[in-house]
């Protein structure tokens, strides 16, 4: 059996898989944020292509040629199979891990970085706003947005800009501006930073900055980075690859495992999967979503109605929430720090298709270390919770005798998190509890939906 399993650039996929097409039950619909009624996202947020996306039932939408010849600096991308990792565990399982590390800005961000600045230069927009957590998806946006011929201004998550500096000079390097959330560049980050000179800032914050800057332009959209539809529908060409690759193989999973904090990178990789558990082809296929135990969004948020960002400006949707006005613990997965989830996801894990996991910073960058000495790779922080949890379900494996195949969605490098290691192998690192009280605070102010 080969270590590296790869497609050739023909085999990339030509269309995205759209799950809405075969979900037993439809998505809930968004409403707005003003009148709490139905909407489809109108302009000035989404170019109107992006909205078409969001609510079509279509099976399978078309890439562009013009995606598809960017796609192919880096895609089709490995899928590995995890023999020292294996070895160094003693398990019968057979790990897998489809690794999107390797894309120019080193991250599975870039699939709909780029897609999302094509429909959106294709309109006639001049300009694309948007935020960031950890620092990969404004990284990608930046590098699509300079090959597309888009400007672009980031709002990165303040924590994240003080912990990883070469995120942003790597922003700045492909063009775009980069700075600080809470910001003085907007009325609502002014008022956050007049009540808390010191706040680290999250990604409900940076949303909403993000969002008052695009509306205030008419040369401008703002672009998202996970939990809608259509960005989940732009990263399934992983998932896609990934079918094909395991083919080759000859296998089959029955276990996907990855990181969630909007959803995008994990999604993208089960989506194409989770319809054969759908169909009844897969019923045993189980599907673990992992998220920090500092930010637990799916294993304790109530799935309930919620807006995207703290300022109550992004449409309301059904998802699991902690509160869009609560503030995560600075954990150092800042992809993994939001308060909500992608509907898609949520409305999996209602039906019982997929589950969740939570877990804590110090086993995860145990883990992290364990798969970066067996394997090479030094994975980003967010991926790391996913690989805490393939270890323990390879040693129940090694427990029970069960040869099982295990899928990870590896969603990037941790090149540029080096402080968090750092920090891990010094033994400064700390585990966050969660944060009960400022979330029953948050969920206090949860938008009153009429039934």
């Amino acid at each position: 059996m080969d270590t590296k399993i790869i497609l050739t650039e023909k085999e990339i996929p030509t269309s995205w898989y759209n799950i809405q097409a075969d979900l037993p039950e439809p998505l809930p619909p968004l409403l707005h944020p003003g009148t709490k009624e139905p909407t489809i996202l109108p302009p000035p947020l989404f170019a109107s292509a992006l909205n078409e996306q969001e609510f079509s039932k279509e099976r399978y939408i078309e890439i562009p040629d013009e995606v598809l010849e960017i796609y192919k600096l880096w895609r089709p991308t490995p899928l590995f199979r995890a023999h020292r990792l294996e070895k160094a565990l003693g398990t019968p399982a057979h790990i897998y891990y489809k690794y999107e590390g390797v894309s120019p800005a080193g991250s599975h961000k870039l699939n709909t970085a780029v897609a999302q600045a094509y429909y959106n230069k294709k309109e006639g927009i001049k300009r694309l706003t948007t935020e960031t957590g950890a620092g990969q998806w404004g990284s990608a946006l930046s590098m699509g947005c300079q090959f597309i011929g888009l400007e672009l201004k980031v709002y990165m998550v303040r924590v994240s800009y003080d912990q990883k500096p070469y995120r942003r000079i790597l922003m700045e390097t492909w063009g775009a501006t980069c700075v600080p959330s809470p910001s003085e560049d907007t009325e609502i980050g002014r008022k956050i930073l007049a009540e808390d000179p010191n706040s680290t800032g999250s990604l409900g914050i940076a949303i909403s900055e993000a969002i008052e800057d695009a509306i205030g332009r008419d040369d401008s959209h703002y672009s998202l980075g996970s939990v809608v539809n259509h960005v989940l529908l732009h990263q399934t060409v992983v998932g896609q690859e990934a079918m094909k690759q395991l083919e080759k193989a000859d296998a089959y999973p029955d276990i996907i495992i990855g990181c969630i904090g909007g959803g995008s990178n994990f999604a993208g990789v089960y989506l194409p999967f989770v319809k054969d558990k759908i169909t009844g082809k897969k019923p045993d296929l189980r599907i673990i979503n992992v998220e920090p135990q500092a930010c637990p969004t799916v294993t304790k948020g109530p799935y309930t109605w919620d807006f995207g960002d703290v300022a109550g400006m992004a449409p309301i949707a059904l998802m699991n929430t902690l509160g869009h006005t609560f503030v995560p613990p600075p954990v150092h997965a800042g992809g993994l720090r939001y308060h909500g989830m992608a509907p898609i996801i949520c409305h999996l894990a209602k039906l019982g298709f997929v589950e969740a996991q939570a877990v804590y910073q110090i086993p995860t960058f145990e883990a992290a270390v364990k798969f970066a000495r067996t394997e090479g790779i030094l994975p980003a922080p967010e991926p790391a919770h996913a690989i805490k949890v393939v270890i323990d379900e390879a040693i129940k494996c090694k427990e029970s005798g069960e040869k099982k195949n295990i899928l990870l969605a590896l969603s990037g490098h941790g090149h540029f998190d080096l402080g968090a290691y750092d920090q891990y192998l010094s033994g400064k690192l700390e585990d966050y509890e969660y944060p009960e009280e400022k979330v029953k605070e948050a969920l206090k102010q949860l938008p009153q939906v009429p039934a």
